[in-house]
């Protein structure tokens, strides 16, 4: 049982609906190879959980992304990723992470996993997805993929973060190296206050 009382998994793989929003639903229970010491999920585990149910909404598709790679010679990368932590999950814990599609282009798709736990946010992802050949070059969506998933496509509200310029996939704003002693004019010899 987790903090919420349920007490087993939904089906992998469905769809729900939240505040009008269409998203694929992807059951995950955390087992302890995915904690650290103190049996909180490590932070890189939920990009694994992440992956896993962009896994799912692909296979939902039809295809599967071996069949990809062997028929096609293309397959889909990360090429950008934005993750805001919000509250840990602990060992023994039943989570969901719910993927909507937000955009989809030529060669690429971005996507908004979150990952529940009953109906707490626990950490919110956003990425841009790539197809790319064997060669590592840029690759259109196939159509029947595109096709698939059209119907799925919700685009964030206008005043979302991941419509901002910092969203995943967009122009990083300019950041300013950190000051330290050396480059602020402060006297590395000097007793810190």
């Amino acid at each position: 049982m987790t903090e919420t009382g349920a007490s087993s998994p939904p089906e992998p793989g469905g769809s729900g609906t939240a505040g009008g929003e269409e998203h694929h639903v992807f059951p995950v229970r955390v087992y302890y190879e995915d904690t650290d010491a103190g049996g909180i999920v490590y932070y890189a585990n939920y990009l694994k959980f992440a992956e896993r149910a962009r896994t799912e909404l692909l296979r939902q598709t039809g295809r599967q992304q071996f069949d990809m790679l062997r028929e096609q010679g293309i397959g889909f990368t990360v090429r950008s990723c934005q993750a805001e932590y919000l509250a840990p999950a602990r060992l023994d814990d039943i989570l969901e992470v719910r993927s909507t599609v937000t955009e989809v282009l030529g060669a690429s798709m971005r996507l908004r996993q979150r990952i529940w736990r009953g109906d707490r946010l626990l950490c919110d992802l956003r990425f841009r997805i790539a197809v790319m050949n064997r060669q590592g070059r840029p690759a259109r969506i196939p159509k029947d993929i595109r096709k698939a998933l059209e119907p799925r496509i919700s685009p964030p509200p206008s005043g979302d973060a991941g419509a901002s310029a910092s969203a995943c996939g967009s122009t990083p704003r300019q950041l300013q190296a950190p000051r330290d002693c050396h480059s602020s004019g402060a006297d590395p010899q000097a007793d810190p206050i």
